[in-house]
This record gives structure tokens, C-alpha cells and sequence, in this order.
């Protein structure tokens, strides 16, 4: 039987008096903008419906005979941890059935390629009442595990009403996010609070989960999954992708400077300083991995008066000279990394927060990326104190050590092979999350314990 509200805890539910009487508000100032960029990016054409909490026959009739594991993503990196938990869950329980849910369309295209008889892959809800209870109700969930971080104030009252548990895995906390946080810490520490478990990546993260109103005992270090990754450096390049290039008549041993997850800006400041760099390295290539694929035709016309040959990795195969390879199709970067001599990690020079620079730097590569990393400073910080990357400030700084580096091929080992051994305290995390997942209780069916 479903608990009475009245017992979440007091804080709780004067906090979520003030966001359920904001919401409507918030909403009616969003809504424009986010309508805007669900046609643009041509998100929910698939499945819009369950973003209110609303399943099709089919879907309503697969999903009723079971109790679901709810796994919840955001976009794409988010949902490739999603997937590698989801995979190492099933592998320790094959009777569990996991639901994927995913906010992207990028994300969803990743979630529904990894359907399976035990895995179903949905949108994420709205933070409505009605349409949280309503999928509450059709997956009844016997967990929620969040995925790095968005912890919304119905949902997981909602867990907490019902006895979920309500867990977050590889849970992420900027400095920036937790002095938001802090500033309205009487509004946003009770809902931290509804958390019965966090798997922090590192030790030095309990501190800040603990100022923003996380319970110090539901806090468990494991480690990062997106870490937890064997060494790509000792295995072959893709020499499917390879060919590919090959093929376009450009020859073997060709450098390459891959450019992953690139925002708005970078892209520009990326071929420009590609003729620079040319001067010393003439056979140098640029690969270019936008984050947002729809970008790519924008993205076309700023690039077009820079007079550079641009190819398209959907032109593939095709004998063609370029000088910009530009990446537009999805699921592929860390393979584009196996091939690079050098890697640039983007969001971070025009843009905050940055991307995950784990990928490039586990491949054994010289990894580069700007002073605007907010989002991942703890592999940062230890990316750096390792000697495993290096920072620039700026495009004049980037100019300069990536010239240095093409110079510098030991130097580009040394790096790459000090970034493997900084991330190898990660390994096993994924089996350590699998493990306290599956123990874990809801402080409500604790509490009931306890009575």
C-alpha cells in the first residue's frame, strides 16, 4: 500500500509547496524555447507521448507483467553509462527486467538500438504530478538509479511515497552546480535528502554532496563507470574507419587531430589555425565531432570561407582529397579517437563545462582541451597532476602546444601513457555500483523496518 504524503519528512514538503507552485511558471517561460528546439533537433517524434506519462497498447502490454529497474539517462554520454550499468545489472540478475529512459534524441537512438527482451527504452517524463504517477504506476519500478546527476523534486518525492529506492550512480557535482545549489540550499537540500544512495566517483566529492544536503551515510565511493574501461592504447586502431580514410587517397601515416564534441566556435577556431599548423606539418588532417549533429549544416557555411576541402564521414567511401573530415553521424568518436595522433576535447574553449576527456585519454592519446572544464574537474585535476594532459587557456596557447606536440611524438606517448595509469583506481567500479545497487533499501522501507 502506498504510505500517506504526510510522511515525507516536514522539509520536504515545504520545499515542494515552493516548486510545485513555481513550476507552472518556469514552464510557461520555457515552454517557447523548448518547443523551438524539439523541431529543430526533431527530439520526441517517437515516443512524445511518454514524456506525459503515457504508453502506447503495445508498450503498456510488455511493460505490466514485470516490476522494472528504471534507469534514468539524459543524452549521450549519460546513456553510455546507462547502457554499461544496465548490461552489468542483467549480467549479475538476468531476472531483472531495466527500463532505459533517455531526455535526447541522440540519446533515445542509443537506448532503442540496445532493446532487448529485457531491456526497454522510453523518453523521460516530464516533472508532472500526474505523469510521474502515471509511469510509476505502468513500470512499477522496484529502484530508479539516476545516472550522474537531475534529481527532480516530484519524481523522487514521488520514489519516497512509494518506497523506491531512489539511487544515483556516478553521480557528478560541479563546483559551480553545488554553489548554485548553496544559494538556495533551504529550497534544494531537502530533495538531495530523498537519496538513498550516491556512488561518488572519488573520496574528495563527499564533502560537496554532503554542503548540498546529501545524507553522509547514503554516500559510497566506487569509482567512475565511464572510467572503468580497459586501455584502448594496446589494442589496434579501427581499421574499419581506417580503410575509410585510406581509401579517400589520403596516405598511411597521416596525422590526425580529432576534435571531439566540439560546441559552437570551435569548429571555426579549429580550421583556422589548421593552415598554422600545416606550415611545419603539411600532411596534417582535422577531424571535427560536433556534440550536436544537427549543427552540421550551419557548421558547413561558417566553415565555407576558410576555402578548405571539406568531407563528410556519411560521404563515405569515397576518393576524394580533404583537409576537414567532418563527423556527422553519432556512436562513433571513441573508435575516431583509436585512430588520432593528438586529441582535442571540446566545450571548452567557447563554451563551459566541457566533455568527457576519459575516451581519448584510456586510447593512450595526447589529449588537449580548454580552460572551461568545469563539468569534469576531478578526472581533470587528475589527468593534470599525472601529467596525462595538458590545459591551454586559450586559442593562442592551443595554437602553441598543439604545434609543440605534432613535434613531439615521445611527448605524445608519455602523455598518453601517464593518463592510463592516473584512471586505472577506476577499475572495477562498474561491478562495485552492480554490487551496492542491488543491496540497497529505501530509507522508507528502512524506517518501516525499524518500527
Amino acid at each position: 500500500m502506498k504510505p500517506d504524503s504526510s510522511e515525507l519528512p516536514p522539509e520536504v514538503r515545504a520545499a515542494l509547496r515552493v516548486y510545485r507552485a513555481a513550476l507552472p511558471l518556469v514552464t510557461a517561460v520555457l515552454l517557447p524555447g523548448y518547443l523551438a528546439r524539439m523541431v529543430r533537433r526533431g527530439n520526441y517524434k517517437e515516443g512524445f507521448w511518454q514524456r506525459l506519462g503515457h504508453f502506447s497498447k503495445d508498450a503498456a502490454a510488455r511493460l505490466r507483467p514485470h516490476r522494472w529497474t528504471w534507469i534514468r539517462s539524459i543524452s549521450v554520454g549519460e546513456t553510455l553509462v546507462a547502457l554499461k550499468l544496465a548490461r552489468a545489472l542483467h549480467a549479475a540478475d538476468s531476472n531483472l527486467r531495466i527500463v532505459l529512459s533517455v531526455t535526447t534524441s541522440t540519446g533515445y537512438a542509443l537506448a532503442r538500438e540496445a532493446a532487448s527482451e529485457w531491456l526497454f527504452p522510453m523518453y523521460n517524463p516530464l516533472d508532472n504530478r500526474s505523469a510521474i504517477e502515471r509511469v510509476l504506476s505502468a513500470l512499477r519500478p522496484e529502484r530508479l538509479i539516476l545516472i550522474e546527476g537531475e534529481i527532480w523534486p516530484n519524481l523522487a518525492s514521488a520514489c519516497r511515497e512509494r518506497c523506491i529506492p531512489l539511487l544515483l550512480a556516478n553521480a557528478r557535482l560541479s563546483a559551480r552546480s553545488a554553489a548554485g545549489f548553496a544559494k538556495w540550499r533551504k529550497w534544494t537540500a531537502p530533495f538531495f535528502g530523498l537519496l538513498d544512495w550516491v556512488g561518488l566517483p572519488e573520496a574528495p566529492d563527499r564533502e560537496r554532496w554532503i554542503a548540498v544536503g546529501a545524507s553522509p551515510e547514503s554516500l559510497e565511493v566506487t569509482g567512475s563507470i565511464k572510467f572503468d574501461q580497459e586501455s584502448a592504447a594496446s589494442t589496434a586502431p579501427n581499421r574499419s574507419l581506417e580503410e575509410l580514410l585510406l581509401a579517400t587517397g589520403m596516405p598511411g601515416g597521416t596525422p590526425l587531430l580529432v576534435a571531439g564534441s566540439t560546441h559552437d566556435g570551435e569548429e571555426v577556431i579549429l580550421a583556422g589555425l589548421l593552415a598554422r599548423w600545416r606550415i611545419a606539418h603539411p600532411s596534417l588532417r582535422l577531424i571535427l565531432a560536433p556534440r550536436h549533429v544537427e549543427r552540421v549544416p550551419a557548421l558547413l557555411r561558417e566553415l565555407k570561407p576558410l576555402g578548405l576541402r571539406i568531407l563528410r564521414r556519411t560521404e563515405l567511401p569515397v576518393q576524394a582529397e580533404w583537409d576537414i573530415l567532418l563527423l556527422d553521424t553519432t556512436g562513433e568518436l571513441k573508435d575516431w579517437y583509436s585512430l588520432a595522433s593528438l586529441a582535442f576535447v571540446g566545450k571548452s574553449l567557447t563554451s563551459h563545462g566541457g566533455q568527457n576527456p576519459v575516451e581519448p585519454a584510456l586510447a593512450g592519446k595526447a589529449v588537449v582541451f580548454g580552460p572551461h572544464m568545469e563539468n569534469f574537474e576531478s578526472v581533470v585535476r587528475l589527468l593534470l597532476q599525472a601529467d596525462g594532459a595538458v590545459q591551454v587557456d586559450g586559442p593562442a596557447e592551443l595554437e602553441t602546444q598543439i604545434a609543440a606536440l605534432l613535434g613531439a611524438p615521445e611527448r605524445r606517448q608519455a602523455l598518453g601513457q601517464n593518463a592510463i595509469r592516473s584512471l586505472s583506481a577506476h577499475q572495477g567500479a562498474t561491478q562495485r555500483t552492480v554490487a551496492a545497487i542491488l543491496k540497497c533499501e529505501s530509507f522508507a522501507t528502512k524506517s518501516t523496518q525499524k518500527q
